[in-house]
């Protein structure tokens, strides 16, 4: 029995060795940890890299515990790859990736972190990686490319290679003839045009646009019965020619090869074209009589496909079709000419001075411009004295008709033989030159308003100065007259001095608002001694006149200084680019800004003369219980002419200014310069010179003076004498 043990022995001690080895070598896997782990320290478990414990213990030694995978990509440890790159997650580990259309430089695709992201973008179009058919363009866009069909081209998208790819099918160029119009000559055209679209190829795009460019260029040299229409038949024909060419030649020059085009016609008909990918810089087109100047960036729009087209055309011969086209001004111009030459400007006709130069685009939103295009026409007639150049383009209009118009469009400069001008949209343009007959300035109006100014400047002055400094008037009548001439003293040395002064814009502005501030202060304080007037006249019956004056001390600055203020800002505030105008510094007169003066003179007008109404009734009810210390019959008459005066100078005049139409225009512009020139004379005759105490106060102030003068002369006289006594005794000595 004992030597049966002997013999096991050797083998268990084999066996326990063993597993005391393998219990002791440290990491080694263990039957109780979980998968995705491995032992630690022979009796505890830890998960593998990239896989973490359900509990979140780091060393467990539960039996149940599991490892589970750590979404390397999502939170919280969010691992960033770097632009244009992906995070992968995958059990125990992640990786990076770029995202479609774009590549690592080591041709690599699989990297660990945006240390080692070098993505960038692969250009599929050059690499042939795309399903853009023979017939279509492929573009390059960032991350990945689009198939581009010419213009007029329909895009389909068919199987081919087992493969959806995109295909271009061709249609051929139309251009519909305008409707209503019976002309032999257009059939015939539009015959060739059909014939053109139907034969036309691609790859021979260039001899069809020369085709089409001398087809309009033969039905303008000699457009038959065209001429023979109604000038409305004839314009809405060259609308049709005008916007049909433009359209036709945008689609069939997006086929021509990069690079510039020049074609010419034997009738004079111009075509310059260039065709670029790459928008960089600015683009110069030239031909005989015109040349234009754009960026390219204005060109496309960031979603438009395929090469930028840019192209002028001019067709000398569109004159023909275009006379007597109606011209439709921009409202600032129409104002200028209006100030410029009054009401002869409607009688005007202008004539066409350059061919007419259309341009277009690939882009057809060309209506609202980023930056000015710049046109230089280049005409054989020189404007005169009396002609006005105009930079116009041709509008469309309802009904497939158009007229000239200005709006976006001014003119830079003009010399001899050339014009510049810019001009914010695209269409066709040229140049219209209107002659008209100058309506010179009567120069004897010009010596009236200046002379009958200045002699108002002086006397304005000697009445403020009387109001000021005589003391046997001081009273608020007084207080109002002064304030009334100050206003009206400023009023017309401001406008002597600055009412041409229309630049800078700026200061014409400013002084316009300075004198809509001061006539209307003017008017203002006219209005108050309307409304003094009136109760004075109220009270003549009252001893106790304390009450009126406290009332009329207290309001009157405010109401005098501060109504106009308030109406001057309002008016500022709502429409501030109607102070100035291009001829003087005063209110716009063609909008209906210049009632924001004569609806306040009107008010104050029809005020004045309610008060002037009363105060004569008043005078001729009560004219027999006047108080005696006003009822004598000169002091009666007085108030009576001054109430006239009053309401004569304070709003009659200006009433002329609104009478100025029609055959009487020319006497009343006469009479409005005489009295509104000659204000301050009035005012300083009626409260100055005809005033019993003024009088009496000039005459004290003038013997004041004479008296000074004499005690001066005798002084003088006495130094003479003492000087020639002097003189003996000097001989003697």
């Amino acid at each position: 029995m004992r030597s049966r043990y002997f013999e096991l022995y050797p083998g268990l001690c084999v066996l326990l060795i063993s597993l005391g080895a393998i219990a002791r070598k440290a990491g080694a896997p263990c039957a109780r940890c979980p998968r995705n782990a491995h032992c630690t320290n022979a009796t505890f478990c830890r998960c593998d890299s990239g896989f973490t414990s359900l509990s979140g213990q780091t060393i467990f030694s539960y039996p149940l515990e599991v490892c589970i995978d750590i979404n390397e990509c999502g939170p919280p440890l969010n691992v960033f790859c770097g632009s244009f790159a992906d995070c992968h997650n995958v059990e125990g580990s992640h990786y990076c990736e770029c995202t479609s259309g774009y590549e690592l430089l080591s041709g690599e695709t699989k990297f660990k972190s945006n240390m080692e992201n070098t993505c960038q973008d692969v250009d599929e179009c050059s690499l042939g990686r795309h399903r853009c058919g023979n017939s279509a363009h492929c573009i390059n866009v960032r991350g990945s490319y689009k198939c581009y069909c010419y213009h007029d081209w329909v895009t389909r998208s068919m199987p081919l290679n087992d493969l959806n790819t995109t295909i271009c099918k061709e249609v051929p160029f139309s251009w519909t003839p305008p409707s209503g119009v019976n002309s032999q000559s257009l059939s015939n055209f539009f015959g060739k045009v059909q014939q053109l679209s139907q034969d036309f190829n691609p790859a021979l795009a260039k001899d069809t646009i020369q085709d089409l460019v001398q087809e309009v260029d033969k039905l303008l040299e000699k457009p038959g019965d065209l001429e023979k229409l109604t000038r409305s038949e004839q314009h809405c024909v060259a609308t049709n020619l005008l916007t049909g060419l433009e359209d036709v030649l945008r689609g069939l020059s997006q086929v021509l090869p990069n690079g510039p085009l020049t074609l010419h016609a034997p009738a004079g008909t111009e075509l310059s074209l260039k065709v670029q990918e790459q928008r960089v810089g600015n683009v110069t087109l030239g031909q005989s009589q015109a040349k234009m100047l754009l960026n390219w960036d204005m060109m496309q729009e960031s979603s438009d496909l395929g090469p930028s087209v840019v192209g002028l055309v001019s067709t000398p011969g569109m004159g023909k079709l275009l006379a007597e086209a109606p011209l439709v001004l921009d409202t600032k111009e129409q104002a200028v000419l209006n100030e410029t030459h009054k009401d002869l400007w409607h009688r005007v006709s202008p004539v066409l001075l350059s061919d007419v130069n259309s341009v277009f685009l690939s882009n057809k939103n060309t209506q609202n411009l980023s930056s000015p295009v710049t046109f230089i026409f280049k005409h054989q007639v020189i404007p005169g004295p009396r002609e006005e150049v105009l930079c116009v383009f041709w509008k469309h209009g309802q009904g497939g008709c158009g007229h000239w118009a200005t709006t976006g469009c001014w003119m830079v400069s003009t010399r001899d033989n050339s014009t510049t001008c810019q001009c914010t949209h695209l269409s066709s343009f040229a140049i219209l030159m209107a002659q008209y007959d100058v309506q010179e300035e009567d120069p004897a109006l010009a010596v009236i308003t200046y002379v009958g100014l200045s002699l108002s400047l002086l006397c304005l002055l000697l009445a403020a100065l009387t109001f000021l400094l005589c003391k046997a008037i001081q009273s608020t009548s007084t207080s109002l007259h002064l304030q009334l001439s100050l206003c009206l003293f400023l009023a017309h040395l401001l406008f002597l001095t600055a009412i041409d002064r229309t630049e800078p814009q700026v200061l014409c502005a400013i002084i316009a608002g300075a004198l809509h501030y001061l006539y209307l202060a003017s008017f203002t304080w006219m209005l108050l001694g309307g409304l003094h007037l009136f109760l004075t006249a109220r009270n003549l019956t009252v001893v106790n006149y304390s009450s009126m004056s406290r009332f009329m001390k207290k309001f009157m600055f405010p109401v005098g200084y501060g109504v106009p203020a308030v109406i001057v800002a309002i008016s500022a505030a709502s429409r501030p680019h109607l102070y100035g105008t291009p001829t003087r510094c005063w209110l716009d007169t063609y909008t209906g800004f210049i009632w924001t003066f004569l609806g306040p003179v009107c008010t104050i007008f029809t005020i004045n003369l309610a008060f002037f109404l009363m105060t004569f009734w008043i005078l001729k009810n009560k004219l027999s219980s006047l108080n005696s210390d006003v009822s004598t019959l000169q002091s009666t008459r007085m108030l009576t002419f001054k109430a006239t005066a009053q309401l004569f100078i304070l709003g009659c005049t200006w009433c002329l200014g609104i009478l100025q139409v029609g055959p009487a225009a020319h006497a009343m512009a006469y009479l409005f310069t005489i009295i509104n020139s000659l204000q301050g004379v009035f005012i300083f005759l009626v409260y100055c010179l005809l005033s019993q105490q003024v009088r009496e106060q000039y005459r004290k102030w003038w013997k004041g003076v004479k008296k000074t003068k004499a005690k001066s002369e005798n002084y003088t006289l006495s130094s003479r004498v003492l000087s020639d006594d002097s003189k003996p005794s000097m001989e003697e000595l």
